[in-house]
């Protein structure tokens, strides 16, 4: 018996900014690869806003009469007018923490970290109540909640009183055609048309203070001069994103930290196999992408150990304390000098990065989808569901 699965996308991003990554990638890699990872019989239905024209093979896009890029427009779609049509599924996946609150459909809902009870102050005061309460009250009505990582789902027993049998862990995966070394070629003419140094290390996130940023300054200016790296930061101007160029300057760092704006998704790669090493402070990450790319494409790494970042990282990078900034200058130093570690982290890396597919995602997805409609499944229907399951 096939089932009609009703996904809001409505986050997903038709346009290049930071919307074009993080959330925008779970969901395009989702709808990418459910339909290829599902029995035959499965439909899959997206819903999105007016303005979207994306497409899927094997999911149909159902538009919304207005744009909903905007939140409050999203909102308003979510929760006044989409119920409407989310009477003919037999499964409703809320893709981004809220779900309407009039849907009689069974629900999962996928949850990616809960920055929004650790770093409140990075929202307004409306929109970090409306995360809050209406994502517990999701999560509370769902059938499964899906986390992107064992961090995530640690958190929401810890801090919504989720039970851990309803949590299901879907960790990430990554675009394995674009993220892999390079032809050393290829490396070359994009480091003359960046003119990049041929050594140099890199940061890629979003500039706001759970990044870590001033911590890493503090132990890189701790570096005699003639021991660092030029230090290249990429991403977004972000929340209090002034705390790291105060630092830059208190530390009189302006001549060898350098900040490259948002890198597209296109360029990543490129930046991550010209670095000689990727850097991620981070104190606190929902699951850490940039990580699992950097290794992906043959970059040493050295991140934290807090949260998700060393689920990720394994045994493949070095994990330190976020705010030990001894440590992490030791490890700088270590790292520019020790140029078998680099080659063994890099070797780690590669390897690490097999375990982890959008594949593979997709299969654990579906899995959650299947305990979620169990109750709603003839006998035989959940016979067939214990099978995979058990797989």
């Amino acid at each position: 018996m096939g089932m009609r699965i009703g996904l809001n996308a409505h986050l997903l991003s038709g346009r290049a900014g930071y919307r074009s990554a993080g959330i925008h990638g779970y969901i395009s890699n989702l709808l990418r690869h459910l339909p290829m990872q599902a029995p035959a019989d499965w439909g899959f239905q997206a819903l999105v806003g007016a303005a979207n024209s994306a497409s899927f093979p094997g999911v149909s896009m159902a538009r919304a009469r207005m744009d909903t890029e905007q939140p409050w427009r999203r909102i308003v779609w979510e929760q006044a007018l989409q119920p409407w049509q989310l009477r003919r599924f037999d499964l409703y996946h809320a893709m981004a923490f809220v779900a309407p609150l009039i849907l009689t459909a069974p629900m999962v809902v996928t949850v990616y970290d809960l920055s929004f009870l650790r770093f409140p102050a990075r929202l307004s005061a409306a929109r970090r109540a409306y995360l809050r309460a209406m994502t517990a009250l999701t999560c509370a009505r769902a059938r499964r909640v899906l986390a992107i990582s064992q961090s995530t789902a640690n958190d929401l027993t810890e801090r919504l009183a989720l039970p851990a049998d309803k949590i299901d862990v879907t960790p990430l995966g990554y675009d394995k055609a674009a993220f892999r070394p390079l032809l050393e070629a290829d490396i070359a003419h994009f480091r003359r048309k960046q003119n990049l140094p041929d050594r140099f290390w890199l940061f890629v996130g979003t500039l706001e203070p759970r990044k870590n940023l001033p911590a890493l300054l503090q132990a890189y200016a701790r570096l005699p001069r003639d021991a660092r790296l030029p230090l290249i930061l990429g991403g977004g101007i972000g929340w209090m994103a002034q705390d790291t160029f105060a630092a830059i300057e208190r530390l009189n760092l302006g001549d060898s930290v350098k900040h490259a704006g948002f890198i597209p998704i296109a360029d990543l790669p490129l930046w991550y196999n010209c670095a000689e090493a990727f850097l991620y402070p981070s104190v606190y990450e929902g699951f850490g992408l940039p990580v699992l790319e950097a290794m992906a494409c043959g970059a040493p790494v050295i991140t934290t150990e807090a949260s998700s970042l060393p689920e990720v990282a394994g045994a493949a990078a070095m994990c330190l304390p976020p705010q030990d900034i001894e440590r992490w200058t030791a490890a700088l130093a270590d790292l520019r000098r020790n140029g078998e570690w680099r080659e063994r982290a890099r070797l780690k890396g590669l390897e690490r990065a097999k375990q982890f597919s959008w594949a593979r995602t997709a299969e654990l997805t579906l899995a959650s989808y299947r305990k979620a409609a169990w109750r709603d499944l003839p006998l035989g229907e959940s016979e067939k569901a214990t099978r995979v399951e058990s797989k």
